[in-house]
């Protein structure tokens, strides 16, 4: 029988030491050892460090903040165990980023790693009706008094005085919006918007060694780049806190100066972030530089990082306990409460003092904090996810342009579309988007190739040349930048309309949707939003063209995303009242809405016969729009068969009900959902329950798509017994040429599913 090795023994005893008491008891006995200074304190205005600008005043200030963190990060593992809190990961061995939270405006917006203790500290101090300790604890202990989250995640942010914008545990997901914000500051000065801030603010965006090499993380330094290399302004500030670790998998030596010390377009700074002064110095030139220069900036922050990833993690189990003390012995707050007592500022029992007494004040405020509410309910919960004002939105859809600026885009009043003849989808959504960028002096509307070219389906043409100052922009070709160009821009007061070229592009980009802008509503209480309309080319029937990158059928990924709201239109004066209502939507209820397009529509002139121009419509004046959620129907009240469907399934669907012959066609309805997201559950079920049977024709999957969807909302909610089938495409990409027939919903099928229900 063997028996367990001496370095065995050894781990088993290591991974009982709290690491945490460790490093609590090596600050208190590392400081019980200082001398004195023996002279007298500086003054608050002194200098305290050679070579650097740090203040005595501005020091203390600082260390504070990095006790507090400190504390904060001690008291969360003990909620945790005492099952009153619920979220460990810390900042300890990061407080130097207290450095950028003092050093930085309360109206330099930003974008921050999870490890942003101090920061958060530094910032939050700037507004004295703030207590920070008290409101992390809250944070901690998940209660609904939260004044950032309501209690739905612990997150570092802040409202809108201070400007720290909500996060979750992100990885990299936040650079993006952080460079969309930046490009946006200089937009909205460039068109002489009002700005929610001052002009020469910068934007702060921090993150892990780790982080920096996802893919996420390379687009937003990519497209910072790519724009300062076009002399662009971007104001950014990019802070790499450098530990040397991704939860268990080490950095490479030197790999972030290596990738990033050289970069066109990217100016860069390091420091120690172990030593007060260098990195107070460091990160003031850092950011004076931003302020001053307007150019992307790089501060590379060296530290250790204490305690492991999280309250959960044991380092031992990937580092020997020699690694792990050594980080311990470059614990920032070490050199913090040496300078403290070298400097004067501070006697060693007067820097042990204040250790205890923020320790006090943290446990007396997790103790008042645990006690405080929780969410209760699924209601409480989803409260500030969807916001919806109907009546407010509807007022909003239907407001005017002024007649005269109308005039003037259109090139008079007899060239009004309104006033022309019916035409096909995508013109009309063109002259839609012509009212709208009339109608919002702030609208936006960028994309690839949407600009001089008007989109690779000419439904942008025109509008670059009609609004000037760049409203009207092409950007690079990186889904995961214009989707951050749109997060950035609402929050500089602009409302965005990005283009996504197709529906299969988006898939690259998707978490930019579901992680970020359709989360800021639900993890800040409705405080922050992200107002945007996301247009889309999308689903299938392109014919002569494409395979499955251009005729992509499926949703499905879109559908799922708590607050998000799609929208299809299937023919033009619906697409351009729908148009009018998702701006609406955006605008009074900060809303993401994703307009999916259908590209074989967009063209199309007939219904029944070559030439009929049967889905060709007027333009519907200004004041018109598609109420939300209301869908449109075809054929009679009360019908044999109803018709569930939208985009090319609506016409598929009439052209099938006529070839039935006139009999047959009159006991068919169909129904154009339009909004697709949310269904409007009451009028689908009340056209359901009118008729003697359902057909649902999704143009989608059949796993995944919106007839399981409707299957189950009629399962629970029509009356029982109610006959219904669907046809739907196969589980299948789709293929180039003809071959595409084979898996998607065809006419053939809908007119066969339709005799089947009415037993012709």
């Amino acid at each position: 029988m063997s028996t367990p090795s001496e370095a065995a023994l050894a781990k088993k005893a290591a991974r009982g030491i709290n690491r945490a008491a460790v490093i609590d008891a090596n600050f208190t006995r590392y400081v019980s050892g200082l001398a004195a200074a023996g002279c007298a304190p500086p003054e608050p205005h002194e200098t305290i460090v050679p070579g650097s600008r740090l203040t005595a005043g501005e020091f203390l200030e600082i260390f504070r903040c990095q006790l507090q963190s400190r504390h904060l990060d001690l008291q969360a593992r003990e909620m945790r165990a005492r099952n009153e809190g619920f979220y460990t990961i810390g900042s300890a061995g990061h407080e130097a980023n207290a450095v950028l939270g003092f050093l930085s405006r309360e109206t330099d917006p930003a974008f921050l790693h999870y490890r942003s203790g101090g920061f958060m500290m530094a910032r939050l101090a700037k507004d004295p009706e703030r207590d920070p300790v008290y409101e992390t604890c809250l944070a901690l202990a998940a209660s609904s008094e939260d004044p950032v989250s309501g209690g739905r995640h612990k997150v570092w942010g802040s409202d809108r005085r201070l400007w720290v914008l909500p996060q979750t545990s992100t990885i990299a997901s936040h650079l993006p919006k952080a460079l969309g914000t930046a490009i946006g500051l200089e937009q909205a000065k460039r068109l002489q918007r009002p700005l929610p801030l001052p002009a020469d603010s910068i934007v702060v965006c921090s993150f892990g060694d780790a982080s920096a090499n996802h893919a996420t993380a390379l687009a937003g330094f990519n497209a910072a780049q790519w724009a300062a290399y076009q002399r662009l302004p971007v104001p950014l500030l990019f802070v790499c806190e450098d530990n040397g670790i991704g939860i268990s998998v080490r950095t490479p030596a030197g790999w972030i100066e290596a990738s990033f010390a050289r970069r066109e377009g990217l100016d860069y700074f390091a420091a120690d972030g172990t030593s007060p002064g260098e990195s107070f110095e460091i990160a003031a030139r850092a950011v004076d530089h931003c302020r001053r220069r307007r150019r992307p900036t790089f501060l590379h922050l060296r530290m250790p990082r204490l305690l492991g990833h999280a309250g959960t993690d044991w380092e031992g189990d990937y580092l020997e306990l020699a690694a792990i003390e050594a980080n311990e012995a470059r614990d920032p707050l070490l050199p913090a409460a040496l300078l403290a007592v070298e400097s004067g500022c501070l006697a060693p029992a007067e820097v042990l003092a204040l250790y205890e007494e923020t320790r006090a004040r943290v446990a007396d405020a997790a103790r008042r904090a645990a006690r405080r509410p929780r969410l209760e309910s699924a209601a409480e919960v989803v409260a500030t996810l969807a916001p919806l004002r109907a009546d407010e939105v509807h007022a909003e859809a239907a407001r005017r342009p002024d007649p005269a600026d109308r005039a003037a885009v259109f090139g008079g009043e007899a060239r009004l579309p309104e006033a022309g003849s019916p035409r096909h989808l995508s013109l009309q959504i063109n002259r839609a988007l012509h009212d709208l960028m009339a109608t919002y002096p702030e609208m936006t509307l960028f994309g690839e190739d949407v600009a001089r070219k008007g989109g690779v389906y000419t439904v942008t043409a025109g509008l670059a040349a009609t609004f000037r100052g760049n409203r009207v922009f092409n950007t690079l070709l990186d889904e995961t930048t214009i989707l951050g160009m749109a997060q950035g821009a609402a929050y500089m007061g602009l409302l965005p309309f990005p283009e996504i070229q197709y529906l299969a592009y988006l898939h690259n980009a998707c978490d930019q949707v579901r992680g970020e802008a359709c989360s800021l509503q639900f993890f800040s209480s409705g405080q922050w939003a992200n107002p945007m309309v996301v247009r889309v080319a999308g689903l299938a029937y392109q014919k002569g063209f494409g395979g499955h990158f251009h005729n992509d059928n499926s949703f499905t990924a879109l559908r799922d995303i708590p607050g998000l709201v799609v929208a299809c239109p299937s023919r033009g004066d619906d697409a351009a009242g729908m148009l009018r209502t998702a701006a609406a939507l955006a605008k009074v209820d900060g809303r993401v809405v994703l307009f999916l397009e259908p590209i074989a529509l967009y063209m199309t002139k007939d219904l029944y016969t070559e030439k009929d121009g049967a889905w060709l419509f007027p333009y519907p004046p200004p004041g018109e729009f598609v109420p939300f959620g209301a869908p449109r129907a075809y054929g009679p009240e009360g019908p044999a068969a109803l018709v569930i469907t939208f985009g090319n399934g609506v016409r598929m669907a009439l052209r099938a009900a006529r070839r039935l012959g006139p009999e047959a066609e009159m006991k068919i309805r169909v129904l154009d959902l339009r909004w697709l997201k949310p269904l409007n559950a009451a009028a689908i079920v009340a056209e359901a329950d009118r008729a003697g049977a359902v057909l649902v024709v999704d143009e989608g999957r059949r796993s995944g798509g919106i007839a399981e969807e409707l299957f189950t909302l009629l399962d629970e909610r029509a009356r029982p017994g109610l006959p219904k089938a669907r046809v739907a495409g196969e589980d299948s990409y789709i293929p180039l040429g003809p071959a595409a027939d084979t898996v998607l919903v065809g006419e053939a099928q809908v007119e066969a599913a339709l005799r089947a229900l009415l037993e012709l």
